[in-house]
């Protein structure tokens, strides 16, 4: 099987970091690691309980989701690029052992679902997938297909994509999906 290459006007973080003090007249910025957000240990009833723990991640996870853009915000873009958000979303085509969803059933998936929701365009990708199985301990291997989303910005475009994933799961008897989010500088 021939395995494609992929190129973009997306920056990745990888290629950011190496430009510290680049540009004509611009200061650059490397990106940072983010910051820890465990909590200190304590031992027996303290005050930070395992609820407390959770319900904290899931407030800081509230917090960043509704942010929109916030996250892109970590890194100055050149050359006329702008920062904001890129999803990726991994779809698995097998169902069992055989290929499950035909070229036929994919692009209804991506017309009925993808595009209805992220209408101002995408990029769909061919690859081939592999992941391994806990059951068998065994290498599975796919045909599967990438979707790349310049988002919008918008505070509603976590949980479009979380639709998008919940829907192809679903409808084609999936154990999941990958979703990746990061932040990129763009320009078209």
């Amino acid at each position: 099987m021939e395995r494609a290459r992929a190129t973009s006007s997306v920056c990745s973080l990888s290629r950011l970091r190496g430009r510290v003090g680049e540009g004509a007249g611009k200061k650059a910025r490397s990106v940072l690691p983010a910051p820890s957000l465990s909590l200190p240990r304590k031992r027996g009833r303290g005050r930070w309980g395992a609820a407390s723990a959770f319900a904290l991640a899931g407030a800081l996870t509230l917090l960043l989701a509704l942010t929109g853009n916030a996250g892109a915000q970590l890194v100055d873009c050149l050359g006329g690029q702008k920062p904001t958000q890129v999803a990726e979303l991994m779809f698995g085509r097998n169902i069992g052992r055989r290929l499950g969803v035909n070229e036929a059933e994919w692009s209804r998936f991506l017309d009925s679902e993808i595009v209805s929701r992220f209408p101002k365009g995408l990029t769909v990708l061919n690859a081939a997938g592999e992941w391994r199985d806990a059951a068998t301990n065994r290498i599975v291997r796919e045909p599967s297909k990438v979707v790349q989303i310049v988002l919008p910005g918008q505070v509603e475009d976590i949980a479009r994509l979380n639709e998008i994933v919940a829907a192809y799961k679903r409808r084609f008897k999936q154990h999941s999906v990958i979703m990746i989010v990061r932040p990129a500088c763009v320009s078209f």
